[in-house]
């Protein structure tokens, strides 16, 4: 799980913001949001322009650094805060939990592209370090020493040549190593507010309606519209090769596209992700209720909570959320002036179950 995240420099956060998702509370209600001291489940809030959906996108610059899933790099620019020296790099830090073992990714940039140097470490120990301007580095992962990576033509994240370029024995470091890599490979940040625009997970696209007939999810669909106080006949098709959604009317049917709501739409997006959750490492859903209703926005969060291995962060504006009923202080957060702090930190208040969370941050009790 990741546990902690750093960076500096990068689009709006000119100074070092931390997102420490370590739970330090012992709060015995809600413990589902929790998982092994790390916050499983959590929602930031914060005003427009605050940099939410920057802190998303810096969260996932470790998809273009390790992997080949879907980037959406034309996002990233520009890329260094316009106020700091061209001198100064964009520096990136990780910190991971697996298998009771603490592993650390750090590295700095130039441009999204141009790296700088990396250094991964597992409990302390540098296992893989590369200065790109030095062209000088090690490998010590067992099985991987002899491999060579002080390559002057590439630009390659040295990590990712390793995790491709090697066959590593069976030790404990390896194994959190290949924890580390499968987590990052199943990352996933999505948004509502587009048609179906995403980072991480997979690559290409795929048509929304083709992947809910193809998983025979499309009985399922309409239940999950009717649960959400959505009563629509829905019912597929396959016409000249496309696979189809057909909303049912007395006298007709139509393309369910064609007549869904923009709140209707958000929510098949959400469905089209939520069928493929289970499978998620790390989900960073941005402004993630923007066409809901307020009871709607609490179902979905409530039936994300189910998903106990994957961990889910949210951004809103929703203060409706903000429910011990729902989740708990410290799982709650707040992004403004480049720092960002769980509510149970941002009050001297000891919190419990019964306080009215959204009353006191409407208060100004949080800031």
């Amino acid at each position: 799980m990741l546990k902690r995240f750093t960076v500096e420099n990068f689009k709006s956060f000119e100074d070092r913001i931390v997102f420490d998702l370590e739970s330090r509370n012992n709060y015995e209600f809600n413990s589902d949001v929790v998982k092994n001291g790390i916050v499983n489940k959590g929602i930031i809030y914060g005003f427009n322009g605050s940099g939410k959906s920057n802190l998303g996108r810096a969260i996932f610059d470790i998809i273009i650094m390790l992997t080949d899933k879907n980037k959406a790099i034309d996002e990233y620019y520009p890329y260094r805060n316009l106020n700091t020296d061209l001198s100064i790099s964009v520096s990136f830090e990780y910190v991971f939990e697996f298998d009771g073992s603490e592993l650390v990714y750090k590295y700095s940039k130039d441009d999204v592209d141009s790296l700088v140097d990396e250094v991964l470490e597992i409990d302390g120990k540098e296992y893989i370090k590369y200065d790109f301007f030095k062209q000088d580095g090690f490998v010590r992962l067992k099985g991987a020493e002899n491999l060579s990576i002080n390559d002057p033509d590439s630009e390659i994240s040295r990590v990712k040549y390793v995790r491709s370029n090697s066959i590593l024995e069976n030790t404990h470091e390896n194994g959190v190593f290949k924890s580390f890599i499968q987590f990052v490979d199943n990352m996933l940040m999505f948004y509502s507010l587009d048609n179906n625009r995403y980072r991480g997970f997979r690559s290409g696209v795929s048509k929304i309606a083709a992947e809910i007939i193809k998983q025979d999810k499309t009985e399922d669909f309409e239940g999950f519209l009717r649960e959400n106080n959505i009563d629509m006949s829905i019912e597929s098709a396959e016409v000249n090769g496309d696979l189809i959604l057909y909303a049912n009317y007395k006298n007709s049917k139509v393309d369910f596209f064609s007549v869904a709501s923009k709140g209707t739409i958000a929510l098949t997006l959400f469905y089209y992700w939520y069928l493929q959750m289970n499978k998620a490492s790390f989900v960073f859903m941005d402004e993630f209720d923007a066409f809901y209703h307020f009871e709607l926005s609490e179902a979905i969060v409530n039936r994300l909570k189910e998903l106990a291995d994957t961990q889910i962060i949210f951004t809103t504006h929703n203060t409706d959320l903000l429910s011990n009923d729902l989740m708990r202080p410290d799982c709650y957060f707040w992004l403004d002036g480049g720092k960002i702090k769980a509510l149970s930190e941002l009050t001297e208040k000891e919190l419990r179950k019964a306080h009215n969370l959204q009353k006191i941050f409407k208060a100004g009790g949080f800031r």
